[in-house]
């Protein structure tokens, strides 16, 4: 199995096409790592979610992150669990302590960005599903779903910003892949997430095709579920770090 791993970063970049009228123009670059120096943030994939939309999506990515995560997991590539709000489910257990054990590291001062707006409305929770009775309940969760195997003796559990920065500085990590849920909110906007990371210097990618958004299609912009995961998708791409496949993480 290869130590090293060639991914192919996707990112927008906007030009002026031969007419000169502007255009958004998908730029892809690789980059050859090795696969010691990658770590896998795992986001909010938890064993519940008060969206049963949300719910039934999460429950497909698992499987397949699952696959891709034991993959990973055999070429060194450092796993980090972060179901955010759970960690008490994880208290003493190998995996957590090993987060907790390691010695802090000083984030620099982040980086001033822009931050363009989000392209869909996520208002009212962004349920697709609703049919009136659904609450927004963030205590609905416990854990991290157990679709996602846990190896206690080499991956770490954290939804701590500043933790899981420590632990990529002292495993001399340089690129972060994020997958996981929800893209146009838990994703960018984690402690641990993409926009942090981008602040703090982080290269760090998102795995687009492990991931979903909270977007209901009786909002603006009015597209499918699909279309809205991937406009968020594209806007990350666009204003905040490249994508890749997962495809680009199996042996």
């Amino acid at each position: 199995m290869s130590n090293r791993l060639t991914l192919n970063l996707r990112c927008q970049q906007l030009i002026r096409d031969e007419a000169k009228r502007a255009a958004w123009q998908v730029i892809t670059r690789k980059r050859d790592v090795p696969a010691a120096e990658v770590a896998i943030i795992i986001c909010d994939m938890w064993d519940r979610h008060w969206c049963r939309g949300a719910e039934e999506r999460a429950a497909v990515l698992a499987r397949r992150m699952n696959d891709v995560v034991r993959d990973a997991r055999e070429r060194c590539i450092a796993i980090i669990h972060a179901p955010s709000e759970t960690m008490a489910f994880y208290e003493g257990r190998p995996a957590r302590q090993r987060a907790l054990d390691t010695p802090p590291v000083e984030p620099p001062t982040p980086i001033e960005r822009p931050d363009p707006p989000i392209p869909v409305d996520a208002s009212g929770g962004g349920s697709d599903t609703d049919a009136g009775d659904e609450v927004v309940d963030t205590s609905i969760w416990t854990r991290q779903t157990n679709l996602i195997e846990i190896d206690q003796d080499r991956d770490l559990i954290s939804d701590d910003g500043r933790q899981i920065y420590s632990i990529l500085r002292h495993r001399g990590i340089r690129q972060v892949i994020i997958m996981g849920v929800h893209t146009n909110m838990c994703i960018l906007d984690r402690s641990f997430g993409i926009k942090q990371m981008v602040k703090w210097g982080v290269d760090i990618a998102l795995c687009r095709d492990l991931t979903d958004a909270m977007y209901n299609p009786a909002r603006s912009p009015y597209v499918s579920h699909d279309e809205g995961t991937r406009l968020v998708v594209e806007y990350i791409e666009k204003f905040w770090c490249p994508t890749i496949s997962s495809s680009d993480l199996l042996a």
